[in-house]
């Protein structure tokens, strides 16, 4: 097959076959590919939200210490290949194409049948044994307990933050989902927790010293105080004056997790001090508060869920500095949009409702209705035409536009302002 032949395949895994959190199909597949997931050492990141910043920042200092890294994460913004990475390279439209069909060749007359995440996941492991990598850091896809990525045993284990998000799946209490979450400790392997509430806090405390997992808790093993426009950090060693390059308070909760985790795991020593800082720096992560132009400032911002969205909300008075912010918003169906609408439509001059071009995407006029009672709402059939008009508006050249609710709407819209 072609790349596209083989991507519109992958995709279309992903509709017949959606999400079957379960290890078995996982173990079987690498099992017969020669287990790649033991051929290189981990990190694995979980969490509500910041999973994927803090696998950005793990994955930045690891390669300024001068190791090969490989990068796992999900979902891409733009482009497949953004998901599969080693150092700074996206993988290979020929390496997809390949290994997607020795993947599948490898389970052929088997009973195993793999869903698009679980696929990738295998892809990405055969990819980084291959590679010969010094270190992977691997970002969970949904949940941690039943993730395909839960093969792993890695050499610590990072749940950064914990709220209510796939209740379907993972249960509707925070202690619920925390079980899941916290599913992927390891007997043994250091633990690391980020910024999480009482409740959330207990159940992983309790899974830690069940599996005798050394657990480090943010405030109390270490944390981040903040200085100036950055933080100092105090874990095992102390590193004044980091200086993260996204944009958000929450960023430095999420370095100093990432952090923390280097040292569980043994990676940070390697470092001084003005490479450590260096390398936090130098991180970039798009969709995440992300400004990718001004006049009219066009602000992106992945958040997905309630606490994402409370997030957000806190930081924009910062980015918007008293000027008019218009809201291009689209979710999906399976999302507490309601909550994250109660929170944004106080907080925006008006609202832009948008569809999310993901076959689960709720429809733009039911979450119309609610944003209506906050602020003047309109309808629009398409993300980039509803951006665009705010562009060429001159009496909004001073104003912020926000794109928010998703990060595939996010996705769709940067790829085209680029």
């Amino acid at each position: 097959m072609t790349y596209a032949e083989t991507l519109a395949w992958l995709y279309q895994l992903e509709v017949s076959r959606g999400w079957d959190l379960k290890l078995e199909s996982v173990r079987e597949a690498l099992a017969r590919l020669g287990s790649p997931d033991r051929a290189f050492p981990s990190l694995h990141v979980g969490g509500t939200n910041g999973k994927g910043s803090t696998a950005a920042f793990a994955h930045g200092v690891l390669s300024r210490s001068g190791r090969r890294v490989g990068l796992f994460t999900s979902p891409h913004l733009n482009d497949f290949r953004e998901r599969i990475r080693i150092g700074d390279d996206w993988i290979s439209q020929e390496s997809i194409v390949a290994l997607a069909a020795e993947v599948q060749a490898s389970i052929a007359g088997s009973a195993v049948e793999l869903t698009f995440f679980e696929l990738t996941t295998v892809m990405a492991f055969v990819y980084f044994a291959r590679a010969k990598v010094d270190a992977a850091v691997v970002e969970v896809g949904l949940g941690g307990r039943l993730d395909a990525t839960n093969v792993l045993v890695p050499r610590a284990a990072v749940v950064t933050t914990i709220g209510l998000d796939h209740e379907r799946y993972l249960g509707t209490t925070l202690a619920a989902i925390a079980a899941e979450k916290g599913g992927i400790f390891k007997p043994q392997v250091p633990a690391v927790v980020g910024r999480v509430g009482d409740e959330a806090r207990s159940v992983l405390e309790g899974i830690a010293a069940q599996r005798l997992s050394p657990l480090r808790l943010y405030g109390r093993e270490f944390r981040a105080e903040p200085a100036g426009e950055g933080f100092d950090y105090h874990g095992r060693r102390t590193v004044l004056g980091i200086h993260p390059s996204l944009a958000g308070s929450f960023q430095i909760d999420n370095a100093a997790v990432a952090l923390a985790a280097l040292e569980e795991a043994g990676w940070l020593g390697d470092l001084g001090d003005d490479d450590v800082r260096a390398a936090i720096a130098a991180v970039r992560w798009p969709g995440r508060l992300q400004i990718v132009r001004e006049r009219p400032r066009v602000v992106l911002d992945g958040a997905h869920n309630p606490a994402g969205v409370e997030a957000l909300v806190r930081e924009l008075p910062r980015i918007a500095q008293g000027r008019r912010v218009h809201l291009v918003f689209g979710v999906l169906a399976d999302k507490r949009w309601a909550e994250m609408v109660a929170c944004l439509g106080p907080a925006v001059s008006d609202a832009t409702l948008v569809p999310v071009r993901e076959r689960r995407s709720e429809d733009p006029a039911r979450v119309a209705e609610l944003f209506r009672r906050f602020v003047p709402t309109r309808i629009d059939t398409d993300a980039v035409a509803a951006v665009t008009r705010w562009l060429a508006d001159p009496a909004c050249c001073e104003d912020v536009v926000l794109v928010a609710g998703s990060l595939f709407l996010v996705g769709e819209v940067g790829s085209s302002l680029r």
